[in-house]
């Protein structure tokens, strides 16, 4: 089975990249209040014990890299849905 999600262009440029046992995000977040919800999905990960599950990389513009290790995968899905950064999560 395979996580599907959606979400809104209104809300973000969103491109997923395998690499290796990683898969890496750009997303582009079309507001502040948008790129607050992303720092707390951030800090979910960055307040966590394990350091590499995520590793964010923030930008000017509201811009942000995401290097999510493979089995962390869903964890990180599901904390941007949990953010409203996604309209939509189901099992495929």
């Amino acid at each position: 089975m395979k996580l599907a999600y959606a979400y809104e262009n209104a809300v973000m440029d969103l491109t997923e990249t395998p690499n290796g046992n990683d898969v890496e995000f750009e997303l582009r977040l079309s507001s502040e209040d948008h790129w607050k919800r992303m720092k707390e999905v951030q800090k979910r990960f960055e307040s966590d014990e394990v350091y590499t599950d995520v590793l964010f990389y923030p930008y000017e513009n509201f811009r942000i890299r995401a290097i999510v290790r493979h089995d962390y995968y869903t964890d990180f899905i599901l904390e941007l849905m949990k953010h409203r950064l996604l309209t939509k999560v189901e099992w495929s």
